[in-house]
């Protein structure tokens, strides 16, 4: 862009104002135009037609008291047929834009929560876009698009919604860690009753076969030997248990004292009590 020898150069996505004695006389598009400035003809400044970008930081109170700073962020580009309207109606557009930000904002955030807001920001996007664009178009600008970039609470507040969502997260977790504990006792809890019962089936049933195997053993040993009673021969199957028993403690390695009494009377009395063991458990079968 420039003017040189009565010539002005206008770039590509820019128009330039020509006046004529100070009053406008037209619009110069990209390309050479010949202005002859000493017949009172100038080009008074040039337009871009790209789309540009404001930033703005606005700080505002949410209906819960919380002060926030939003950061919002407007794409703006002249309109080329209204480019007279643009240069001559306002003197400074971007603070122009940023004054209905601020209207707009301070209007629609006080109404919500701070939460809410977070929801809710394009909305408040939407508001701000719509104001802007009813109230630049009269000024030969178009907005493109608006955006609520960013919501910035107090530091404290922030230290405050983090400390509250990591309180609800240690929460959950232990909820849910209990629940795992309680899984894993009602588990061993059933393991445990079902071992105690395997275990108490398998004791029945050892002793079911010993005192079925000893009654083989003195039904055969009757037969094969006629005139022998099944008390002489549980007696003697006894007092074989009984040598054999001995024989083991005797036998053993280990420097272990046991005492037990030894004789006809305790032999008797052990037999006594076998012999009734199996009474009883004939009993229970039966």
């Amino acid at each position: 862009m420039g003017q040189a020898l009565c010539c002005a150069l206008v770039e590509q996505s820019t128009v330039g104002i020509k006046e004529s004695w100070g009053k406008f006389d037209g619009i110069l598009d990209p390309g050479c135009h010949i202005v002859n400035w000493c017949c009172g003809s100038r080009v008074a400044g040039f337009l871009s037609l790209r789309i540009q970008q404001l930033d703005i930081r606005c700080e505002t109170k949410t209906k819960d008291n919380v002060f926030v700073t939003v950061v919002a962020s407007v794409q703006y580009q002249t309109i080329q047929s209204n480019a007279r309207d643009a240069f001559y109606k306002l003197t400074n557009p971007r603070e122009q834009i940023q004054a209905y930000v601020f209207d707009v904002v301070r209007g629609s955030v006080p109404k919500m929560n701070l939460d809410d807001f977070f929801e809710q920001k394009n909305e408040v996007a939407r508001a701000v876009e719509e104001e802007l664009e009813k109230a630049m178009t009269m000024y030969g600008y178009q907005i493109v698009q608006t955006l609520i970039v960013d919501i910035e609470p107090d530091k404290i507040v922030k230290q405050a919604m983090n400390e509250i969502n990591a309180a609800a997260r240690l929460r959950l977790a232990a909820q849910e860690k209990g629940e795992a504990e309680k899984i894993l006792q009602v588990k061993r809890a059933e393991a445990e009753a079902e071992s105690k019962y395997l275990s108490g089936l398998g004791i029945a049933r050892q002793r079911q076969a010993i005192v079925d195997g000893l009654r083989d053993s003195v039904l055969a040993f009757s037969v094969n030997v006629p005139g022998t009673t099944p008390k002489d021969v549980m007696d003697m199957v006894l007092l074989t248990q009984y040598f054999d028993t001995m024989k083991e403690i005797g036998a053993s390695s280990k420097n272990t004292a046991v005492f037990v009494p030894h004789g006809p009377g305790a032999v008797h009395d052990v037999s006594e009590q076998i012999r009734s063991g199996m009474l009883q458990g004939n009993a229970v079968k039966l």
